[in-house]
């Protein structure tokens, strides 16, 4: 634990959540609904970045309502945000920049069919949970990033350390300084996210990886439009895979989903395995919007919102053990996306369930609680998530080795076929930063200007993610070594961050002797994560700014 010039105060709980998700309010919810189940008193607090529940939330999203039932059985009587279920299913193999096959049904792997699922903005859906947990007795703060795990002397996991406020970017305390509050707790569930810094920390820390294959990732993003009610289908959704990624040898996919009041939902992921250095995520999503198959919903419309995030998507074979002294890992910030069916939100829900579980059982022993809740990995591993994750471990194997297109045919084999229980399984042993090629090996791609009707420039498209940080604070985006970006990454690789920031913090400055400089726009950041993941050097890493500061999503 780092010391600080001011003491700080402590507030003691049963339980912490870091992370006001699906994950971290599901776990809050299920706790307090089995301790009054049990007639016993416990305090849980869930802490979250954001200005709000929901503020940093951006998902898809298409979703499955299974572990939402197991919470709450009777949520489609509890006014849920939940109203928009899908009628239509519709995926394309995108030939070219005008041409596109729709696939039929058979064609598509069974796990990414979505009857009986809903079109939701999770934003909304987190906001509604937190209101459950709330009425629960759950105390749920935003506005308060966890920024360092606290350790007891026998190195248990005690709990979090908020961060400081009015820190000025020199490292000096302003008229407005606070020192972080220090949150206790018998047990700590760490539910960030992807790429959770605080969780990047505790698998190191506890060695939580050791003998997995290393995490993999795409970047996701995503824009909401308003339509012309005669192009509006509402409870449509649409994926689709091939142009223009695979122009570039890249793999990912489309989405595009038709919720209520004549909005769509729309966005891109790419494969952050990718090799070509000049590729850049944000532009490959302004082309696929210009795709006929596209354009025909948007023409017309206007763009309300902006928004992007990783997302972990190496599935079993890449998740970490969950457990550790004084607490768990859960969601997405171990990595519990389905990337078959494209979906994390219904596991990450049931990864805090069977975390409220281990939770309360541990607590309800008193004082001779286990330190670990080493009866969580048993419940994981006898639950429908983990069968889940077994049956789709092979996806980024097949996808990763074999390319898009044969890739793509041994997953439907897979699932389709074999139920996903081939009898064998497909490691990936190369962490995705490790697959950049040097740029004077990969073609150069010319990526059309933004016509500010359909595509835009990634500036205007930040301020629609209404981003705020305190400007006078130390830079939240580190560098291990600030020399790395223009004396190796730059020769090397072009400095791929300009490209792979899809929100314009880095730049590759000339100044006027003809010197190149890195700088970095923190201002920009929206929180995605992709510069701690795909830095070729591993240099970038990224660290919580200040408490509020970041993305404001209204209905992500």
């Amino acid at each position: 634990m780092q010391e600080t010039a001011v003491e700080r105060e402590s507030m003691e709980f049963d339980v912490v959540i870091v992370g006001a998700g699906p994950a971290g309010l599901s776990a809050a919810c299920r706790i307090m609904q089995l301790a009054q189940a049990h007639e016993h008193e416990l305090t849980v607090c869930v802490v979250e970045k954001g200005s709000e529940v929901g503020a940093h939330i951006l998902s898809g999203a298409v979703l499955e309502p299974r572990a939402l039932a197991e919470l709450f059985p009777d949520w489609q009587d509890m006014d849920a945000p939940i109203q928009t279920q899908v009628t239509e299913d519709n995926f394309f193999f995108y030939t070219s920049a005008k041409g596109a096959v729709k696939l039929p049904n058979f064609l598509i792997p069974k796990p990414t069919h979505n009857e009986g699922n809903y079109i939701v903005s999770m934003g909304n859906v987190c906001r509604w949970l937190a209101q459950q947990a709330e009425n629960l007795g759950v105390e749920v703060y935003p506005g308060f990033a966890a920024a360092e795990v606290l350790y007891h002397e026998d190195g248990r996991v005690k709990g979090i350390a908020t961060g400081d406020m009015g820190i000025s970017a020199s490292g000096e305390q302003k008229d407005s300084y606070m020192p972080g509050m220090e949150l206790h707790a018998r047990y700590t569930l760490f539910c960030e996210g992807c790429r959770g810094h605080l969780g990047k920390q505790l698998m190191e820390r506890f060695n939580l990886a050791a003998d997995r294959d290393p995490q993999h990732y795409g970047i996701g993003i995503k824009e909401i439009w308003e339509i012309p009610a005669d192009q509006h289908r509402e409870g449509l959704v649409v994926h689709g895979l091939g142009w223009p990624l695979k122009e570039s040898g890249t793999s990912g996919g489309a989405f595009m989903y038709h919720a209520e009041n004549n909005q769509v939902y729309l966005g891109f992921i790419t494969d952050l395995n990718y090799s070509n250095p000049h590729v850049s995520p944000y532009d490959e999503f302004q082309r696929w919007k210009h795709h006929p198959e596209t354009l025909k919903y948007l023409e017309g419309g206007s763009r309300l919102s902006y928004g992007a995030r990783a997302i972990a998507k190496g599935g079993l074979n890449s998740l970490p053990r969950m457990q550790f002294p004084g607490g768990l890992l859960l969601g997405c910030d171990a990595g519990t996306l389905n990337a078959v069916k494209i979906k994390g939100n219904h596991t990450a829900m049931k990864s805090g369930l069977i975390a409220a579980e281990a939770v309360v059982e541990g607590l309800l022993q008193g004082d001779d609680a286990p330190a670990e809740l080493s009866g969580f990995e048993t419940k994981l591993k006898e639950s429908w998530l983990y069968d889940e994750l077994y049956r789709t471990r092979n996806f980024s194997g097949f996808m990763h080795k074999f390319g898009f297109m044969v890739g793509s045919g041994m997953v439907w084999l897979d699932q389709n076929i074999f139920g996903g229980k081939l009898p064998f399984t497909l490691n990936d042993s190369k962490p995705d930063h490790a697959t950049m090629k040097p740029a004077d090996q990969c073609p150069k791609i010319d990526y059309p200007k933004p016509d500010n009707v359909i595509s835009f420039d990634k500036l205007s498209s930040v301020f629609l993610s209404n981003t705020n940080h305190e400007e006078d604070q130390p830079c939240h985006l580190t560098l291990k070594d600030p020399e790395i970006p223009i004396g190796t990454n730059l020769p090397l690789y072009h400095e791929p961050a300009q490209r792979y920031c899809p929100a314009g913090v880095y730049e590759v400055v000339e100044e006027a002797n003809g010197d190149k400089r890195f700088q970095i726009n923190a201002q920009n950041c929206v929180h995605c994560k992709t510069c701690d993941i795909k830095d070729p050097s591993q240099n970038i890493v990224w660290v919580t700014p200040e408490g509020f500061g970041g993305p404001n999503y209204p209905n992500m």
